[in-house]
């Protein structure tokens, strides 16, 4: 079971939870300023990224390279958080429920009527104060119709 933080019920919650849940929000800080260096920071080097189709890509290094791509093709991404979760138990991970948002750029220029935003869920699994998983559960339908518009 998870709960909100900041804790409203008078729960008290183990440090490893909360401290996961400080470091997703740290992620998303870099992911929001596209510090794709910050972002690698805070990944372990066998980190797990899952997108919202439950394609997998494992590694640090390849996912600096994803994010550095992700974020030439979509410059003005920004996740916005609306809510946090963490596990009841010892469990290192959190939930953040995010809007997230962008437009779509092809060869360096934005294209036309591209702007999205859409609801997520994001889920971090920490280890040693770093994310080992970072899950996306989104429909990321909008920006696909994006890319096909601009690819025809």
């Amino acid at each position: 079971m998870v709960y909100p933080c900041p804790v409203r019920s008078g729960r008290i919650y183990s440090r490893t939870a909360m401290t996961s849940q400080k470091i997703a929000e740290q992620f998303v800080a870099a992911i929001n300023t596209h510090d794709v260096e910050g972002i690698a920071s805070l990944m372990t080097s066998d980190h797990r990224f899952i997108d919202s189709l439950g394609t997998v890509v494992e590694g640090r290094d390849a996912m600096r390279e994803g994010w550095r791509s992700y974020f030439t093709m979509v410059p003005d991404y920004k996740l916005d958080i609306r809510r946090s979760f963490i596990a009841e138990n010892d469990k290192a991970e959190a939930v953040l429920v995010v809007v997230v948002s962008g437009s779509y750029w092809s060869k360096g220029i934005k294209q036309p009527n591209s702007s999205w935003s859409t609801p997520a869920a994001l889920r971090a699994v920490t280890r040693d104060g770093q994310i080992a998983e970072w899950q996306v559960y989104a429909d990321n339908e909008p920006i696909r119709e994006q890319m096909r518009a601009a690819s025809v």
